[in-house]
């Protein structure tokens, strides 16, 4: 080792952005690995608010072997907390020299971030001011160009969410429009979309034509009441809040709300759009109103259209627990930052620990927006789902592969 790598003795934890699954394995495999090198950390609570502040702090919470204990890996949220705090936003000139006190003050060698596009960016901006820090992916939003802690978690949520809500559509005879997160990709809202078998899915990356939604809820909505021997069915939307029409407006209407320090307007609203949407063309369709009576729900004034209901689950997909893979992939990254960071290595982020080799890439490259791909998006069209476009044609690609074969767990 340099004398610079012995310098690392004392490491600060900062989780930052929006809370998710894995941020708990990402703290509890940052401590353990620093335990087993003779390191010790510290959480920094309240993401880079605590990080401005800790000049303030009288002390600073140490994962030891007794602490470390009490952090669960299968919780989503952070034992650390979160803000959502620009550093170069703050209006003190002073800031980057006040952030340096507070770590000598503490002792603090480095710090393991743990974020996802916003956050990487603090990292890329920390890193150019001198502060050693090591960026541990995280986003459920999936954007990032490796994978991000806390994305399997969402969407298996988000499947879990959409699939239960079938028995009250089922029971109902509802349309059932479901708004998740996602403001400028669709990843979790297509992933979880397409686990719980949802008839459509509505994401960024396809500006929505509502003549293709309606003629595909049209076909499998009347199909299933009228083949049903109960006159019972139901049709699934999955909403991203950043989804767009064809004139590349957003269906959200923010909700009136202001943007963060990263200048994101809080959204709301697409799912409420959508529905608003359908109901219209439902109003004005003359084979609905004769669907309605032929399946034996017609009721003049007070029953014309089939009913559509949204369902905002919002945080709810981000809460409760981990699934056991971003448990596993949380892990890792957790204490290959520290690695890393003990072996002189900062102003990166961790993409994987694949057969014993710890991979990562400069930061500024890893929050390079990541979206979902239209071939992707073609691929599963072929299976009859709908993404707010008529179906487009398939072109297959065929690639034979030798040799090993990257593994979920390595």
């Amino acid at each position: 080792m340099t004398e610079d790598k012995k310098k690392m003795k004392n490491i600060g934890i900062i989780t930052s952005g929006g809370d998710c699954g894995g941020l708990n394995a990402v703290i509890r495999g940052a401590a353990k690995a620093a335990l087993m090198r003779g390191m010790r950390t510290f959480t920094i609570p309240n993401g880079y608010a605590g990080l401005y502040n800790l000049v303030n702090f009288d002390h600073l919470v140490e994962l030891d072997e007794e602490r470390t204990d009490h952090v669960n890996s299968q919780f989503a949220g952070s034992d650390a907390g979160h803000s959502r705090v620009k550093i170069s936003k703050i209006n003190d000139p002073d800031k980057y020299d006040r952030i340096m006190m507070g770590l000598r003050k503490h002792n603090l060698d480095g710090l393991v971030i743990s974020g996802g596009d916003d956050t990487g960016s603090v990292v890329v901006d920390l890193s150019e001011h001198g502060i050693p820090c090591v960026h541990a992916p995280k986003t459920m939003d999936l954007d990032l160009q490796t994978y991000s802690v806390g994305g399997d978690s969402a969407i298996n949520k988000i499947a879990d969410i959409v699939d239960d809500l079938k028995t009250t559509g089922t029971t109902h005879n509802r349309i059932m429009v479901i708004e998740v997160f996602g403001r400028y990709a669709g990843h979790t809202a297509f992933r979880g979309g397409i686990a719980a078998d949802a008839d459509c899915i509505l994401i960024p990356e396809v500006p929505v034509d509502f003549n293709a939604v309606y003629a595909h809820l049209k076909h499998y909505y009347i199909r299933r009441i009228l083949n049903s021997d109960v006159h019972a069915g139901t049709y699934t939307i999955v909403v991203a809040e950043g989804v767009r029409g064809e004139d590349g407006k957003l269906f959200s209407d923010g909700g009136g709300k202001p943007a963060d320090s990263f200048g994101h307007p809080k959204l709301a609203g697409a799912g409420l759009f959508v529905k608003e949407k359908l109901e219209s063309m439902m109003r004005e369709d003359p084979e609905i109103r004769q669907f309605m009576k032929t399946s034996g729900m017609y009721v003049p004034g007070v029953f014309e259209i089939p009913e559509i209901r949204e369902v905002i689950p919002s945080h709810i997909v981000r809460s409760g627990a981990t699934s056991a893979y971003d448990v596993n992939f949380g892990k890792q990254i957790g204490a290959a930052a520290v690695i890393l960071l003990d072996e002189g290595v900062s102003g990166v982020t961790v993409t994987k620990m694949y057969d014993g080799k710890i991979r990562y890439m400069p930061t500024a490259e890893a929050i390079a927006q990541r979206f979902v791909g239209l071939e992707t998006v073609s691929f599963y069209e072929q299976m009859d789902v709908c993404f707010g476009r008529f179906r487009q044609t398939y072109e297959p690609k065929l690639e034979e592969v030798h040799g090993a074969v990257e593994r979920l767990y390595s």
